[in-house]
């Protein structure tokens, strides 16, 4: 009977959530939809979607609690990557930096009503099924790197159900900081698989917790070339990875 009873309140606050999920959205989509027009204004979106991910959070009880090892210039060029446990990733990496960035998604966000205005134009969907597609995707991303314009992405690629074990990393964001010799900044996202589960777990609900963020120093990647590529995503795993097991 008590594990019903949570189960049943686990899922009454995942509701909840996405309720204020919506309703947030809506609220801020007619100023998405005007600045989004204008290049030269999106990073008024960006300041736009790092308020909207703190009613997302704040808004149903979620607390955040960032370990900031980097602290990182903020006029600087990055590659965040982070693991990928839950839908809450994206809203934390936007909890996690001030630094303006676009992020990478795959292409199937396009299909998503939501979403699809942010990736439209100013995020860069990556259309894995494609060669074309996805070497489109990293040419953007690198005339992204070379204005100055950061970049997110989750090296997984997508979520797995196997929270919050990591899975192998793909070579994309690494060949992309390398490319550009720009560092990349590993974010451990520690409990969002408990807070939001995904898949499977998803019918257990959710929960208000404390959101716990990590953004861990810089690699550099100057002086690297494509030979490294492996080593650099060996690095970064193994980064995010002991964070997690603590």
């Amino acid at each position: 009977m008590k594990h019903k009873l949570i189960i049943f309140f686990r899922t009454v606050w995942r509701v909840l959530f996405s309720i204020n999920f919506l309703i947030t959205f809506l609220l801020l989509y007619p100023f998405f939809l005007i600045f989004i027009q204008f290049e030269s204004c999106w990073r008024i979106v960006f300041i736009l979607k790092r308020l909207w991910a703190k009613m997302i959070v704040y808004n149903v009880g979620i607390r955040v609690k960032i370990k900031d090892e980097a602290h990182l210039d903020k006029k600087g060029t990055y590659v965040f990557c982070s693991n990928h446990t839950s839908y809450l990733d994206t809203v934390s990496t936007y909890l996690a930096t001030p630094i303006y960035f676009h992020f990478m998604g795959k292409a199937e966000l396009l299909k998503v009503p939501m979403f699809r205005i942010f990736f439209w134009r100013m995020d860069i969907p990556v259309d894995r099924s494609s060669r074309i597609g996805s070497h489109k995707a990293f040419s953007r991303a690198s005339d992204d790197l070379k204005k100055g314009i950061s970049i997110a992405i989750f090296p997984e690629g997508t979520i797995l159900n196997t929270a919050p074990k990591l899975h192998r990393f793909k070579n994309g964001p690494f060949k992309l900081a390398i490319d550009n010799q720009v560092p990349i900044v590993p974010i451990t996202l520690k409990n969002n698989w408990v807070i939001l589960p995904n898949g499977r777990k998803a019918k257990k609900g959710g929960r208000p917790a404390k959101m716990q963020i990590v953004i861990h120093k810089p690699i550099e990647t100057k002086g690297m070339t494509e030979n490294d590529i492996e080593k650099l995503k060996l690095t970064l795993h193994d980064i995010i990875n002991n964070e997690l097991r603590k």
